[in-house]
């Protein structure tokens, strides 16, 4: 009997509170829960996951604060995303497995869908609209229970969370018993190929055990029965895939772009813990620069903010200690985030009408996968010469002409 190789840690974030864990004053003398962000190599199915992953009933609460339909990108993005599924497949009935506040289920009669959304204050918004709702963590049992009342699904899509459960067996064993014998599964996740790329260690933090390559998900889908038959990289959340899959049998072939992209993916070696191991280094380097640049920026008594309160940024202030020393505040436009304070490093949260003021000279790209959003929003702020701090693809500050320079287009 040939022995299984042991998962292969390569980088250690250190002691990490829950992103979603937004403190209010009163709360932040009170004993806060930490866990060790330690990320490892499976060098037996190729996937890159968190080691010891909290507890989902810690994490997807009634106060969960991420809403998707806030953010204008993602409305747009999931419009579009939900016009080109309806075209290309003609589903009959729509699953959504993790549909926080309805983004995109909206987009879908509300007779042919049913969504799944275990954050009860999330679930009661798309269930006072119409759309039949369930507030439970997808599982065999939620899943028997859909199929029975509505019969096989043709459609079942998924953003942004099936990496966010610990147990990927049933999760997809799930789906592959109630997914048609031509149905499709479409899942949206983190890349680890942006990842790497673009030494994007924040898209490490506690909701996210998994990030996923074309090689690891096939591995994973395959003991369910499931199988990818297409895929493209799509620009959410910093650089993510699209993965569409069947059942073993189905009708749908492999397409050359799948192909491609795996190629790709043994090329760039996603299959070696080499690879990660590189990555970490880089890491390490890129800690070092952001403190500096911030040290030499306060050591000047400018003013700096952090631009979005996010769950990204909580790992990268978490691993960096950067705190109330470094930044005089977060903003975000969150209202269930504002007068409260980040997990972890207790910095305060403000609307940006009351933190984006004149004084401020630089700002930290909390939410830089929207930078383009952000961009195009503060051109006042790059105007008066204010500047932003940016981690991606390594620490740096970026100002109006560096934005030109970088073929962003959007003072044109």
């Amino acid at each position: 009997m040939i022995e299984k190789k042991k998962i292969i840690k390569f980088l250690d974030l250190g002691k990490q509170p829950l992103a979603n864990s937004f403190l209010e004053k009163k709360n932040l003398n009170n004993e806060e829960f930490f866990y060790n962000l330690s990320i490892g190599f499976n060098p037996n199915n190729f996937l890159v996951s968190i080691l010891n992953p909290a507890n989902p009933k810690k994490q997807y609460t009634n106060k969960y604060a991420h809403r998707a339909s806030q953010s204008k990108t993602m409305r747009k993005k999931f419009k579009e995303t939900s016009i080109k599924l309806k075209n290309r497949f003609k589903p009959k009935i729509t699953l959504e497995i993790g549909s926080n506040d309805g983004a995109f289920i909206k987009n879908f009669n509300k007779k042919k869908c049913v969504a799944v959304e275990p954050c009860k204050n999330l679930a009661v918004i798309t269930k006072l609209l119409g759309y039949r709702t369930y507030d439970k963590f997808w599982d065999r049992n939620l899943s028997n229970y859909i199929k029975k009342k509505y019969g096989n699904i043709n459609l079942i899509f998924s953003a942004n969370t099936i990496s966010h459960i610990p147990n990927t067996k049933e999760t997809f064993d799930s789906i592959e018993s109630i997914l048609s014998n031509d149905g499709v599964l479409v899942i949206e996740d983190p890349y680890i190929g942006n990842v790497l790329r673009l030494n994007s260690y924040d898209q490490f933090y506690d909701e996210h055990v998994y990030i996923f390559s074309i090689l690891s998900l096939s591995n994973l889908a395959k003991k369910s029965g499931l199988r990818i038959f297409d895929c493209e990289k799509i620009d959410n959340h910093g650089g993510s895939m699209r993965y569409y899959l069947c059942k073993i049998n189905s009708k749908f072939k492999e397409t050359a772009k799948l192909r491609s992209n795996l190629n790709e993916e043994y090329l760039l070696k996603f299959n070696k813990i080499s690879t990660y191991k590189k990555f970490s280094k880089r890491i390490i380097k890129s800690k070092k620069k952001l403190i500096n640049i911030l040290k030499n920026l306060k050591n000047k008594n400018e003013n700096i903010i952090s631009y979005g309160a996010t769950y990204k940024s909580t790992t990268v202030f978490n691993y960096c200690k950067i705190n109330k020393n470094y930044l005089d505040c977060i903003i975000d436009t969150t209202i269930n985030k504002q007068n409260k304070y980040s997990p972890g490093m207790h910095i305060p949260i403000i609307s940006p009408e009351k933190g984006m003021t004149n004084k401020v000279n630089y700002a930290f790209l909390g939410a830089w996968n929207f930078n383009k959003e952000i961009f195009q929003k503060e051109k006042l702020f790059f105007q008066r010469g204010g500047k932003f701090i940016t981690h991606i693809p390594y620490p740096r500050i970026i100002g109006k002409k560096k934005i030109n320079n970088e073929n962003y287009k959007l003072f044109k």
